[in-house]
């Protein structure tokens, strides 16, 4: 089974400075390879301390140079944000330097601050990722990007440099929700689970992905998705149980509060309707019961619990491998240091060790 850490450049430390952060972040990602993690991850976000990280390919590049062999992974790129020649040539770029370790992430985006940002209109959003996601991926086939749609015009022009191999079977999105599955079946992207719902809705939604992209696709069988998981492992079982408490809910409740979760407003935005009717049963049962419910969806305990966990969760969804965040929430740096190590030491090569079955070549090291 594959495993990837995912820096995440959240400041919700007081008094800490956005520098240290990034100084802490980059130093945990640098220690990734050496600990056996096959690969780095890193989330675009903007605008607020939720997730510092503006430019996902920038930081990636640059961690193509500090390392030899990890797959270096979006988590992911939102789409409607950019002008799709940018994002092409930045993974082309990427792609060139890392020797073919890039893995592309691409999402549509939900935080409303980003949109309003930016200047683009978040109700046109699922058009937009559609139509840039179609020309993006033809792009990195072709090394020739054009489109002619609703919203995206683009004349024909080169990508230089070129792409020199395929990104199939290495594309993901973040979600897919029922109204999104045959999108992402027709473009042959695979599947970035990010817990939201409870599990059973997560599963059942994937195999309708599923039963769909074998539809669109000649019968061919969806790639594995890969799971995100917030993550924290301590020898003492009631230590884990307080950063679970503490940081896993803090990052919780910063999720909640960047995508306001909680806005019913959200219902009135078109290709957002799911999330007013999420709004609707965080305002029945309460904000901290919400933030209760997506903390128990991450992954904490013992070395021997964690492991159980991710066992569990890949049972569930067959998924090719873990995306693990490990510093959150507010979690003191040495904490999270400590937790990273652990992790690696103790829980790390017993998931390598897994034979899942099936290939997985968007996630073997490049050679």
């Amino acid at each position: 089974m594959h495993v990837g850490m995912t820096t995440f450049f959240q400041n919700k430390i007081e008094g800490m400075s956005d520098r240290e952060v990034w100084a802490h972040e980059v130093g945990m990602a640098e220690r990734a390879e050496p600990m056996g993690f096959q690969s780095v991850w890193s989330a675009e976000h903007h605008f607020d301390d939720y997730t510092m990280c503006p430019n996902v390919a920038q930081f990636l590049t640059y961690m193509a140079g500090r390392t030899k062999h990890v797959r270096l992974g979006s988590m992911v790129m939102v789409l409607p944000w950019h002008d799709p020649v940018r994002i092409a040539e930045e993974v082309s770029v990427l792609d060139h330097v890392s020797n073919g370790r890039a893995i592309l992430g691409v999402g549509r985006g939900l935080g409303r601050i980003e949109f309003e940002g930016f200047r683009r209109e978040m109700g046109h959003s699922r058009e937009h990722f559609v139509e840039y996601a179609e020309a993006i991926l033809e792009s990195l086939e072709t090394g020739v990007i054009r489109y002619d749609g609703k919203h995206y015009k683009q004349p024909a022009k080169e990508i230089r440099p070129a792409p020199f191999q395929t990104f199939k079977g290495r594309t993901y999105a973040s979600a897919v929700s029922p109204e999104s599955a045959r999108i992402m079946a027709r473009l042959g992207i695979g599947v970035m689970i990010i817990a939201q719902k409870p599990w059973d809705k997560t599963v059942e939604e994937l195999n309708m992905y599923r039963e769909i992209y074998r539809e669109e696709n000649n019968g061919a069988e969806a790639p594995r998705p890969l799971v995100a998981c917030f993550t924290a492992t301590h020898p003492d079982a009631s230590v884990a149980d307080e950063m679970h408490e503490k940081y896993i809910r803090g990052y919780s409740r910063s999720a909640l509060e960047h995508y306001e979760f909680h806005n019913e407003g959200l219902a009135d935005i078109k290709g957002y309707e799911y999330y007013g009717g999420l709004a609707k049963n965080i305002k029945k049962h309460g904000v901290d019961a919400f933030c209760n419910f997506l903390a128990d969806l991450q992954v904490w305990g013992t070395p021997d619990a964690v492991y159980e966990k991710m066992r569990e969760y890949q049972d569930l969804t067959d998924c090719a491998g873990f995306m693990c965040s490990f510093s959150y929430g507010g979690m003191p740096h040495e904490m999270a240091r400590e937790n990273m190590k652990c992790f690696a030491d103790t829980v790390l090569p017993r998931l390598k060790e897994l034979e899942i079955g099936g290939e997985v070549d968007a996630l073997r090291m490049a050679a």
